[in-house]
């Protein structure tokens, strides 16, 4: 899959790859790409009853580490408050949530290595 050399691109096609493949595993879909002035989620679903919101990570190369490494405390704080956010806004408070990393690492040539890290972090904020 040919990959353009902006980061934008390279997290789109990231997401793109994190929720086909999150379909797979029986995820639903709920909404992509939410923001609010806290942060923002990349990807909204539900596993069963559990809301999930699921970072996405994506590289093209390892130059920087593994895509995970990415989610630092400051994310996983930003995430939390958008996720809360959602969470107000759908009036879904006592919902079961999580938080999901998803890792993609991009080869040239070759399918993309997945890692999906169930319960990645707590709520933090």
């Amino acid at each position: 899959m040919p990959v353009n050399n902006s980061n934008g691109s390279v997290g789109g096609t990231g997401e793109s790859i994190a929720a086909t493949y999150l379909k797979g595993q029986g995820f639903k879909i709920v909404e992509c790409n939410f923001r609010c002035t806290c942060g923002e989620i990349d990807i909204v679903a539900r596993d069963g009853r559990t809301i999930v919101f699921v970072e996405v990570k994506c590289r093209k190369n390892d130059n920087y580490g593994p895509p995970q490494l990415a989610v630092t405390p400051f994310k996983q704080r930003q995430i939390s408050k958008a996720a809360l956010v959602w969470l107000s806004r759908k009036k879904l408070y006592d919902a079961e949530a999580r938080f999901d990393v998803v890792a993609i690492m991009l080869h040239d040539h070759d399918l993309p290595d997945i890692e999906h890290i169930r319960n990645a972090f707590d709520l933090a904020y």
